[in-house]
């Protein structure tokens, strides 16, 4: 916080502080600075004191809240005949890897739910037999298990990149890990406990008229159109839900709704200006070619300022609704 107080337009700083976390939030002040500028001001001077900070924590993440990276729809999983942790994995590995793949889609987030975790659960009876440490056990079970670049070296003639993959790749595996005892003995790591495929400790849940789901969201790529991405959703969850009927999905929040009635009622303030606009000329100027002029002049105007905001690149938003809308008046003026 000393550190941040410092960068220019500053307005307000939030710290939330919990076991192993602490993130802080940092506000500025509405078009005192260029908030990408004041995101670099903010890394640098993060940079600046990462000597201060402890060297054993993870690297400090700094980013930008983006309003247009939440969510545009939310569903709710439901499987009666899955376990909790089935239906996350069955959420992380088929539905979020199927509509990643939707044109448009640009992240599935879960909620709620658990995630995959091998555990291992030593016998402290089984340790103290053996006179071994569980931190002995888990230096060697974190040693053994690595999957890091090795360096560069040279095969026929051709510069090749050197990793090291000694991670275990089944369950199986893991539990036949050796691990050595003081004396040269060695014994296998489910000789000392037990090693299960199971479930982190939950630490978020979801319920959905008091009824336990896993929810996921997703969010839109930048420049992808809502209402398109929602209805591209939505098909490939029927096809989703046809080749895996025991899984239900629903719908429990959207903002592509309220855009949708936006539009509509645009459209509706559109249609009732241009008769309205008629009606005036019409009753004041009391001259039928007039008249005539502005009943045509307003749609064949309105047609080609859609094919152009097309080609520009410019969406259907509030902005360009309440523009269109002012223009047409000025149209008729």
């Amino acid at each position: 916080e000393d550190a941040v107080s410092n960068v220019s337009g500053v307005w307000h700083m939030i710290s939330t502080v919990t076991d192993g976390s602490s993130v802080t939030v940092v506000q500025f002040n509405v078009g005192s600075v260029d908030i990408d500028r004041a995101l670099n001001d903010v890394k640098d001077q993060i940079a600046k004191i990462r000597t201060d900070l402890p060297r054993t924590i993870d690297e400090p993440i700094i980013s930008r809240l983006d309003v247009e990276g939440l969510p545009i729809v939310t569903y709710a999983a439901s499987a009666p005949g899955m376990t909790v942790e089935q239906l996350s994995w069955f959420i992380d590995d088929t539905v979020a890897r199927d509509l990643q793949g939707v044109k448009g889609v640009g992240e599935v987030t879960r909620n709620g739910g658990v995630d995959r975790e091998i555990r291992v659960s030593l016998d402290p009876e089984k340790l103290l037999a053996l006179g071994v440490t569980a931190a002995a056990v888990n230096d060697q079970v974190r040693a053994d298990n690595v999957d890091l670049g090795g360096g560069r070296g040279e095969i026929a003639g051709q510069e090749q990149a050197i990793r090291t993959l000694a991670g275990a790749r089944k369950v199986s595996e893991l539990a036949a890990l050796p691990i050595a005892l003081p004396g040269g003995r060695r014994v296998r790591l489910d000789e000392l406990g037990t090693v299960t495929d199971g479930a982190a400790e939950p630490r978020t849940f979801a319920r959905l008229f008091d009824e336990p789901i896993v929810a996921f969201g997703v969010t839109r790529a930048k420049g992808a159109s809502d209402v398109t991405v929602d209805r591209l959703i939505t098909e490939r969850l029927a096809r989703i839900h046809a080749a895996h009927p025991e899984v239900t999905f629903t719908k429990v929040d959207t903002q592509v709704d309220s855009e949708l009635g936006n539009y509509n009622s645009t459209m509706e303030t559109l249609i009732e200006g241009a008769l309205l606009a008629i009606a005036v000329v019409f009753m004041f100027l009391r001259d039928l070619r007039a008249t005539l002029v502005t009943a045509i002049a307003l749609p064949l105007s309105i047609l080609p300022t859609f094919w152009a905001m097309d080609a520009i690149g410019f969406s259907l938003n509030l902005v360009s609704f309440l523009a269109i809308t002012l223009s047409t008046g000025i149209l008729v003026d």
